[in-house]
């Protein structure tokens, strides 16, 4: 029964460094990690994968064969590893007593709407693999109320299209505020707390003024679903990455069914620490502290 992170999010996201961070981590824990690109586009990866897209497909040969953009071509690989699944199968049999890590590209096409990556996946837990969807967004999008609105689409969407168990990271959160100021406390952007406080801002934006009622409609659509929730995590801080990997081996029941030597310590903090976690000292930690009366009122 093998156990694997599923790790997407748009380009830039931190993917790839969480990909490494998180082989240290895992592998320093006491257990055995292998790390499965299938990134077409990840030419020189900064770990060492035990699997590689680039041996059976790669994207500068399928751009200049089929004549397509970087984008196009990544997506040709995606279906032609798909039609070639066996090939996939037969090279991850040798680590399945492993818990692998597969490195997706960043296109996010690929996670809402088109089925290739959906299906591989489905494919994989015919195999009776134990997957769970590690969804990366870098953490300073919270402080545009529009990016942010875009994020929680593009999460909530993702959700639905892998159908896997899910986790949602603001990713770089040492840098949040490196663009800019949050307007409210940080557990208000990973809670999702009520969307309604940031219309106004949305609408004295010179281009979103223009569109009020879909403002509304959109920041009801992700309420109405009320799915969307977000961790934190600095890839180099170990308290972050462990509090984040509890999550994680919850979500996908590692912790249940996945005990190894190495692992009971993990299992035992993960049952005392509960899901949920207290971004008050992340907060303290990272950011200024915010003493506005709304800021405040939404801590209560």
């Amino acid at each position: 029964m093998p156990f694997g992170q599923i790790i997407v999010g748009p380009p830039g996201s931190g993917k790839t460094t969480y990909c490494w961070g998180a082989y240290q981590y895992l592998c320093a824990m006491g257990r055995k990690v292998a790390i499965v690109n299938l990134d077409p586009a990840n030419d020189h990866t900064p770990y060492p994968c035990a699997v590689t897209i680039a041996d059976l497909i790669t994207l500068q040969d399928t751009m200049k064969s089929l004549s397509l953009g970087p984008n196009g071509g990544i997506m040709f690989c995606l279906e032609y590893l798909l039609k070639n699944l066996d090939w996939l199968t037969e090279q991850l049999e040798p680590i399945k007593d492993h818990y692998i890590l597969f490195d997706f590209p960043g296109q996010v096409e690929l996670f809402t709407h088109h089925s290739a990556v959906k299906d591989i996946l489905g494919k994989l837990e015919k195999i009776d693999y134990r997957l769970v969807a590690v969804h990366m967004v870098d953490a300073h999008y919270c402080t545009d109320p529009a990016k942010y609105i875009s994020v929680l689409l593009l999460s909530l969407k993702t959700m639905i299209q892998l159908e896997l168990p899910h986790v949602n990271v603001l990713s770089k959160i040492d840098l949040i505020e490196s663009y800019g100021k949050l307007r409210f406390n940080l557990d208000y952007y990973t809670n999702v707390m009520d969307l309604s406080y940031l219309l106004d801002s949305l609408n004295e934006d010179a281009f979103g003024s223009k569109f009020k009622a879909l403002n509304r409609a959109l920041c009801e659509l992700i309420q109405d679903f009320s799915l969307v929730g977000f961790y934190t995590l600095c890839v180099e801080d170990k308290t972050s990455m462990t509090k984040l990997q509890q999550v994680i081996d919850k979500a996908n029941g590692y912790v249940f069914g996945g005990l190894t030597e190495g692992n009971e310590s993990i299992f035992l903090t993960a049952m005392q620490s509960g899901y949920h976690e207290d971004v008050r000292d992340v907060q303290e930690r990272w950011m200024e502290i915010s003493n506005t009366p709304l800021a405040n009122s939404l801590l209560m």
